[in-house]
């Protein structure tokens, strides 16, 4: 079934010069996917990020989440459907720095005033499955960036998200903390039965999922889906940045580890 349904979306900016980020757009993502979405710069996909994380609104179409249109919701229940069904992971953490790494991962449950004991139940299972329990009373400027990301997604995944929403999450990361953040959201995927839709330009990160969705100005390019080897799927993707008119030189002749 379904998680998300996006049906003919169009999303314009007016201006000076009116821009069509995005154009008559249509894409399920299933319940339990991890999905990746790729394209050039410029091609729509932080724009339809923020769609779906309703940050931003559609001019037409739909975007249904688990069965409601958040554009329909009123101020408060769009507040509290956003807290309670979406968890969100940025390429530059967004952690409060004040905060200590146990704070800024409690925080959407103590915005939604849950009981003080379950939370400490919580932080204690999430921060063993990602490995960070060593340095839950350490504040962001203390820990490494891989860390700060693991932070960041223990922070989106605490209160069981129905969507996790990532946005170039191993941008900000070198090679070693990438694949380690990218196993673990593969493992979050598989474990928790997360569904997962990922906003990267890095074909690496991509083929740790399981479909991958092109968009090219704002529209429908092409979908691949994963087969049993990694590597002939990173190839697969490849392809398909090349038709693009994506950056891949850099990356054709890399073995997948």
């Amino acid at each position: 079934m379904a998680l998300l349904n996006i049906q003919d979306v169009t999303k314009v900016y007016e201006g000076k010069v009116t821009h069509r980020a995005i154009n008559q757009l249509s894409f399920e993502v299933e319940k339990g996917e991890f999905l990746a979405v790729m394209g050039p710069s410029g091609s729509g996909k932080t724009t339809l990020l923020n769609m779906i994380s309703t940050i931003d609104t559609q001019t037409s179409g739909d975007i249904v989440i688990n069965g409601i249109k958040p554009t329909e919701l009123k101020k408060n229940d769009l507040a509290y459907f956003r807290r309670r069904q979406l968890g969100f992971v940025f390429q530059d953490f967004n952690l409060l720095q004040m905060l200590t790494v146990e704070e800024n991962m409690v925080l959407p449950l103590s915005l939604d005033d849950q009981d003080p004991s379950m939370m400490q139940e919580r932080v204690k299972l999430v921060a063993k499955q990602l490995g960070i329990e060593d340095i839950l009373q350490k504040r962001p400027n203390e820990i490494s960036g891989g860390q700060a990301q693991r932070t960041a997604i223990g922070r989106a995944i605490i209160h069981k998200p129905s969507l996790l929403l990532a946005d170039e999450p191993t941008g900000n990361l070198d090679s070693k903390a990438s694949g380690d953040v990218l196993q673990l959201l593969g493992s979050i995927n598989q474990e928790e039965n997360t569904t997962i839709m990922m906003v990267t330009h890095d074909p690496i990160a991509a083929s740790y999922c399981d479909r991958v969705l092109f968009i090219k100005d704002g529209e429908y390019f092409n979908e691949i889906y994963k087969d049993n080897h990694r590597q002939t799927f990173f190839q697969a993707i490849l392809n398909v940045l090349s038709l693009l008119g994506g950056h891949v030189g850099d990356f054709s002749t890399i073995r997948i580890p």
